[in-house]
């Protein structure tokens, strides 16, 4: 029996994590497996709900920050968290554990904020994961996007406020940028 990994799949806004958590839930579900979507409760977007952009929704359980994962995944056949960035890193440990005892964990989220530094989450997943993998989108010049950006109403950036500031799916404040027009739009390595 190969052992159960712990995987952390990261990307930027608009890079397909939701609908990739939704696809593999699908492929388990068709191999008559039960998979367990789940997603940190400070993302209230969606109203508790995995969603993606295309229009693909499903009901996941929501982690709350003092909630101890350790039991997460027991009666399922594997964990599959979106939005991982947001968990903490005692949660990301025990979801660690559960690898150990036989379940795999599938991790989707942003790797870092829109100031460029690593989520909590984020960071301990990139320490402890058994596979990273990059999600990949374009910026809007083309180029691989590695940053995600909040902009103001007039379009500039942010670079300053809440760490968490969950968008509304009708007024999206987000964009994937390359790290040249980033520092272009902010000047933060001019």
């Amino acid at each position: 029996m190969a052992m159960a990994k712990l995987y952390f799949r990261y990307g930027t806004m608009n890079s397909g994590k939701s609908i990739e958590v939704l696809r593999v839930a699908h492929n388990y579900r068709e191999r008559d497996m039960r998979p367990l979507i789940a997603k940190p409760a400070v993302d209230t977007l969606a109203d508790g709900d995995v969603h993606s952009r295309i229009g693909i929704a499903e009901r996941a359980h929501l982690i709350h920050d003092g909630d101890d994962l350790s039991s997460l995944a027991d009666g399922h056949d594997c964990l599959i968290i979106d939005e991982a960035q947001f968990l903490t890193p005692d949660q990301v440990d025990q979801l660690l554990g559960i690898t150990l005892r036989g379940t795999p964990v599938l991790c989707y989220g942003l790797r870092t904020d829109f100031r460029t530094h690593a989520f909590p989450g984020s960071q301990r997943l990139l320490e402890v994961a058994h596979t990273i993998e990059e999600i990949k989108t374009i910026c809007t010049c083309g180029q691989k996007a590695i940053f995600t950006a909040r902009l103001n109403p007039d379009g500039s950036i942010i670079l300053d406020g809440e760490t968490v500031e969950i968008e509304a799916l009708e007024a999206p404040k987000y964009i994937s940028l390359c790290a040249s027009c980033y520092n272009r739009m902010s000047g933060k390595w001019a």
